[in-house]
């Protein structure tokens, strides 16, 4: 089975996968976002995050690689009385604009797997502008202990030093290694090793 048909398995099941709750670490950096900035939310799934950009007053422009997961997000937003731009994209084969955002998060987006990362990670650094702010949360290592959501590869998972090295250059950047309990839909619940991410270009 391929990875999206994988996704697109699961992504099919009732409900939504994580909830319709925005991540607790993208939520805390609310104060960080302002009105009409343009966002870009990465592997936004069902569309949680996008979402609540969105109804923060963000201009959104949501992706993904599933079709099923796209439509949701797009239900999801209806829902919810927000507009949401999504585009059915695979991260790893996009072609990524130059400058084009204000604001770009990726939370859990942990299916890049080593190979495809540099070249991920590279098109996030082109598609924000100068004075741009990045967001991203994802597992550490240990979170192969707790075994509450994330890839079982050791090699997907974040560490500080990694995320120094890949967003070394910007204008500042912070990251957080810590343990928290998640309840994110059926799938990210429990204790889990965080890696959370804060960086302006």
């Amino acid at each position: 089975m391929s990875e999206l048909e994988r996704w697109e398995t699961r992504f099919s099941a009732p409900g939504y996968l994580f909830g319709t709750e925005p991540n607790a670490f993208l939520k805390s950096q609310a104060n960080r976002l302002r009105k009409g900035q343009k966002a870009l939310a990465i592997g936004d799934g069902e569309g949680r995050n996008g979402v609540w950009l969105a109804e923060q007053g963000l201009v959104v422009h949501s992706i993904d690689f599933s079709p099923t997961a796209v439509k949701k997000a797009e239900q999801l937003a209806k829902a919810r009385g927000v507009t949401l731009t999504t585009e059915l994209a695979d991260v790893t084969q996009w072609t990524w604009p130059t400058a084009m955002f204000d604001v770009i998060v990726g939370i859990f987006i942990q299916f890049v797997t080593p190979a495809d990362r540099p070249r991920v990670f590279a098109g996030i650094r082109q598609a924000l502008k100068p004075g741009g702010l990045l967001l991203l949360e994802g597992y550490g290592p240990k979170q192969l202990e707790y075994k509450t959501g994330g890839p079982s590869q050791i090699e997907q998972l974040y560490t500080r030093d990694l995320l120094l090295q890949a967003f070394a250059g910007f204008a500042s950047l912070e990251v957080h290694e810590y343990d928290a309990e998640l309840r994110e839909g059926a799938h990210h619940v429990g204790m889990s090793a965080l890696v959370d991410l804060v960086a302006v270009k």
